[in-house]
């Protein structure tokens, strides 16, 4: 287990939306190793513009793990999916996510889906929407195999997108997919919102939960606002969760704080729940 703050990498464009950690890598490596990070998830648009080598030495020399590379920018940023009625657009979220494993592979990491799976459109009828999906969903996973790389698809509040919201819509896209390297990740913010109890969804799923993100009912660091962050780890460790829990959210007041803050809150129920 271990706790991870999620990094934009340098090819993605510094804004107030971006619910990672920004600027240089050596900087941020360096600042979140500082306040007790275990690791980070790294999110990217296109790692053909980083030096994988760099990046690799600098989490290294933080003692930092890199535990995912998160797909969201690909569509936050640059509006790509794999269910848009656009097989040009289609084409080139999955050539960009083909590049994303091949660097989550490269940096011994996993990769997920979150927005990039696109929603739901007057153009095209659910069923074609979901079958793009399954089939986009199959290409990468096979891609993904044999470079030993496991994609976490990510359930998303309905407030982002109309198509895979809950647990239980995205298990059903999972067994559809029936691809080993390919399961879910829990969002706790979005479960708080598309489930009816959080732990117990947690329960009732856990057996296809590979990683965790961690964001207050606010979307700002946990320990802000008003979920139980006790109750839940607890639960996902009498799952038998052992796997990373990272943060994913806005960078308020600001990035140091928002991580400072997020680590004070979280560390001591991490070691209290797993032990130090």
């Amino acid at each position: 287990m271990k706790l991870c703050y999620q990094v934009a990498t340098p090819d993605v464009t510094v804004a107030d939306s971006v619910t990672a950690y920004q600027g240089a890598l050596s900087e941020s490596f360096q600042a979140l190793a500082s306040l007790g990070y275990d690791g980070v998830e790294l999110m990217t648009l296109d790692p053909s513009r980083l030096d994988w080598e760099e990046v690799k030495a600098e989490a290294s020399k933080n003692r930092l793990s890199v535990a995912l590379v998160c797909t969201g920018e690909i569509f936050g940023q640059l509006g790509l999916s794999y269910t848009d009625p656009r097989a040009e657009i289609r084409a080139e979220a999955i050539r960009r996510s083909r590049e994303i494993i091949d660097f989550a592979c490269f940096l011994g990491a996993d990769i997920n889906i979150g927005r990039v799976r696109g929603q739901y459109s007057r153009e095209l009828s659910r069923d074609e929407t979901e079958e793009l999906a399954v089939k986009a969903f199959q290409e990468l996973s096979e891609y993904a195999k044999p470079r030993d790389v496991k994609i976490a698809l990510e359930t998303v509040t309905i407030m982002q997108t109309n198509f895979i919201n809950t647990l239980e819509e995205g298990v059903r896209l999972v067994e559809r997919v029936d691809r080993g390297n390919f399961k879910l990740m829990m969002d706790v913010f979005h479960l708080n919102l598309e489930e009816k109890d959080i732990c117990e969804a947690i329960r009732r799923y856990s057996s296809y939960n590979i990683h965790v993100h961690l964001a207050d009912n606010n979307r700002r660091y946990p320990g802000s606002c008003g979920l139980n962050f006790e109750k839940i780890i607890n639960t996902f460790k009498e799952c038998g969760y052992e796997g990373n829990f990272c943060t994913e959210i806005y960078q308020i007041p600001n990035q140091y704080e928002a991580a400072k803050r997020a680590a004070l809150h979280l560390k001591p129920i991490l070691n209290k729940v797993y032990g130090t």
